[in-house]
């Protein structure tokens, strides 16, 4: 018998998986389309940290979800033998003149302050590497805080790993014990049906992905594209958000564009191949954070859901305040990302 049933097998079904596996819970995993066949199985994956500036509980509980990623992700690739494509490498992003720097400056004393110790935020004179995109002021910020990971790589990883602990993905199944529905954006689209408002809605992402080997470099910002440095010698870059789509798992010339925009900001990638182009639509909740806790009306059932841009960089944090409040009771939800500030 489970003690936990979760129906949904991408990032957050499977990292909460693993933190109640890790407890000793008894698990069970439903998914009819398989793991990682919605948003958690795209390609960019740029573990970017929020602005260190106006200070609330979602940007602290992202700081300490980062910086747990490092040891969630290599025990789950210790344990179950595969790649999650983590790697904290840090961020370049050019600086475009002198008012922007000066707001550089403001976000590097506040850095020090809330990353402490941690990580950094510094101002760096830019140069004339290949690898670093062109700054009109002639200066770079660069950051030890963000990291980078394989998406899709991240989510096999933790079913090999859960399956060593004898956890498997089915495509169907009975709920058995509590039951958490982390269930992307056709979980919000069933909560918005049977409420009076809006829950949260679908974003359309499209990337790419380039064949350039910048493996082990800094991951990038500019020309407002993400440029991430996979280790298996690819780049991904990305991506668009589209509230207005017809085809979710299409491209089309908004793709071009966030490919154009990088070679444009990264002269290193002009002549790099595209071997693969990517679409799907990304959970985004009302309030724009992570919707966690019971769920209201149904005794025994949880909601994880609303990760959008962010969810990859979340789940480590995430794993364990759900895995506190429903093995344990224990409500360690921060404020501003539980369920009612949705309903």
């Amino acid at each position: 018998m489970a003690d936990i049933t979760i129906r949904g097998a991408g990032i957050f079904g499977l990292s909460v998986a693993w933190a109640c596996v890790k407890r000793g819970a008894a698990v069970k995993i439903i998914d009819p389309n398989g793991p990682a066949s919605g948003s958690s199985g795209g390609i960019v994956g740029a573990l970017a940290p929020h602005v260190p500036e106006n200070w609330n509980a979602k940007k602290a509980f992202q700081l300490e979800s980062l910086l747990m990623a490092e040891d969630f992700w290599a025990n789950v690739e210790s344990t179950g033998g595969g790649r999650s494509g983590y790697a904290r490498n840090g961020r370049l992003q050019p600086i475009a003149d002198g008012h922007a720097l000066v707001l550089a400056q403001r976000r590097a004393d506040t850095a020090r302050a809330l990353w402490q110790q941690n990580a950094t935020w510094e101002i760096v004179p830019a140069t004339d590497t290949p690898w670093e995109p062109a700054s009109p002021s002639g200066w770079i910020i660069r950051d030890s805080l963000s990291g980078l990971i394989h998406p899709k790589g991240a989510c096999m990883a933790l079913v090999q790993a859960l399956a060593v602990k004898g956890v498997r993905v089915d495509a169907e199944g009975p709920d058995l014990g509590q039951v958490l529905w982390a269930t992307g954006v056709a979980g919000l689209l069933d909560m918005t049906a049977n409420h009076s408002r809006a829950v949260g809605n679908g974003v359309k992402g499209q990337a790419a992905l380039l064949a350039y080997d910048a493996r082990g470099l800094p991951q990038l910002f500019a020309g407002g594209v993400h440029v991430i440095p996979h280790g298996d010698g690819t780049v991904a870059v990305g991506s668009t958000s589209e509230r207005d789509y017809t085809s979710p798992n299409l491209t089309d010339t908004q793709l071009d564009d966030v490919i154009s925009a990088a070679r444009s900001a990264v002269p290193a990638l002009d002549d790099a191949p595209v071997i693969a182009r990517w679409a799907g639509v990304r959970p985004r909740s009302r309030s724009r954070a992570p919707m966690l806790g019971p769920w209201p009306g149904k005794s025994g059932h949880f909601i994880a859901n609303g990760g959008f841009k962010i969810g990859f960089g979340m789940a480590p944090k995430i794993a364990e305040v759900m895995a506190d409040l429903m093995l344990e009771a224990r409500d360690t939800i921060p404020d501003g990302f539980r369920i009612e500030d949705n309903f």
